[in-house]
């Protein structure tokens, strides 16, 4: 594939970057994990709701459907209005939905209830996360694969420690002990103030800063190699986040089942492969500002292969031990699709994090009420077994354009 770069690819190279804020980032980041802990307590009580209501894996896996499509649908329609008239305080409104729909699942009585709950959840992260990464992006300094991992770090970090509270106080106490959590929504709230506040001083309009493109979406996407790395990026992102599905909403009952052990050590184990990703993400935006995205796409996309196809195969200790490297692998690599989109279509920061992130959550509900509907019609065992295959999708990164800035 030729070098030359289209001016789209080519954007990004020779930006000058302002002098970092990385307070800024790391507030946003703290702020993250508050709010991906607080989402986490939705499959994190899987379990409880189950017995509690009585639920079959098909309604759990609508569960998640309805909370990751609410956000996929909406994330990408609150980027690209955000891109045109940023909103600084819509940081802490989308928290509060989160906290409404935490308390309405600590009361929530029947299964429709638990549906809404749900959806409230997914639209507090549409609403977050992609303003949010436009203000880590803001105070990056120009260093924005690592801005963004630390931003991702934190959401990974709280999506970890969300499962094993529920351990310790949610799976003892019952399903009301779930607004307990709203303590973490307020302190959340007060801080995304304090950040709206600092980026409604800071930000300068739109086109004087850069981020109203001068050539339109349909221009932008009318690049034949800008259409073709985007579409590898979101098939990227469906191997990814359909692998991530089937340990997350169903990785506690493959292991109570094909090993007996009780739900709190399930959760536990949980806690270990979610505590992965973190570690991945930090790793990878640092060392992909350093040699490039490309690189990092292709380590965390296919070397998760032979840990996934040897996974269902191995016994408690050993599958404890490989959902964590397959975790730590694949969580390295989505600052750096993120950032590389962002570099293709510049101007667009919050539709791409909207539709990035909105892909990740969307086609992470698909995955899990597909899972959940062949789960019960076969076995969690031939779940694993067919989705150990997915990483192969990795083969794909061969078609990414090399021209683009940071690849």
């Amino acid at each position: 594939m030729s070098s030359d770069r289209s001016p789209a690819l080519a954007a990004g190279a020779g930006a000058t970057p302002h002098s970092a804020t990385f307070a800024v980032v790391f507030s946003l980041s703290f702020c993250h994990l508050l709010n991906d802990l607080m989402q986490s307590m939705l499959p994190a009580i899987y379990p409880v709701l189950k017995d509690a209501h009585r639920l079959d894996f098909g309604q759990i896996g609508l569960i998640t459907f309805a909370f990751q499509c609410t956000a996929s649908l909406f994330q990408p329609i609150v980027g690209m209005v955000t891109d045109r008239r940023p909103m600084p305080y819509s940081l802490a409104a989308g928290m509060a939905s989160t906290l409404v729909g935490l308390l309405l699942l600590s009361r929530a009585s029947d299964y429709l209830s638990i549906l809404l709950a749900a959806c409230l959840v997914g639209l507090g992260s549409a609403v977050f996360h992609p303003e949010a990464s436009r203000v880590a992006r803001l105070a990056s300094g120009g260093r924005h694969g690592l801005a963004q991992s630390l931003f991702q770090v934190g959401g990974n970090a709280g999506s970890a420690i969300g499962p094993l509270l529920a351990a310790l106080i949610v799976v003892p106490n019952g399903q009301g002990s779930v607004a307990w959590f709203s303590l973490a929504a307020f302190i959340g709230m007060s801080v995304l103030i304090a950040i709206g506040n600092w980026y409604a001083r800071n930000r300068r309009a739109p086109r004087a800063q850069g981020t109203v493109p001068t050539t339109s979406l349909s221009a932008q996407l009318g690049d034949p190699r800008v259409s073709l790395a985007l579409g590898v990026l979101v098939t990227l992102i469906f191997s990814k986040t359909f692998y991530s599905a089937s340990l997350t909403s169903y990785y506690t009952f493959y292991l109570m089942g094909r090993f007996g052990i009780d739900v709190e050590a399930a959760q536990i184990a949980l806690f270990v492969f979610l505590a992965s990703a973190p570690l991945g993400a930090l790793f990878g935006g640092w060392l992909g500002d350093r040699i490039g995205r490309l690189p990092i796409i292709w380590i965390s996309v296919l070397g998760a292969l032979p840990f996934s196809l040897a996974l269902p195969h191995v016994g408690l200790e050993a599958t404890i031990v490989l959902a964590f490297v397959i975790g730590l692998i694949m969580s390295s690599s989505f600052s750096a699709i993120l950032v590389y989109a962002q570099d293709l279509l510049p101007g667009r920061v919050g539709l791409v994090a909207g539709v990035f992130f909105g892909f990740s959550f969307g086609l992470g509900g698909i995955g899990a009420a597909a899972l959940g509907e062949l789960a019960d019609r076969t076995s969690l065992d031939t779940v694993y077994a067919i989705c150990a295959f997915l990483p192969a999708i990795g083969l794909l990164t061969i078609l990414l354009p090399k021209g683009t800035a940071q690849a």
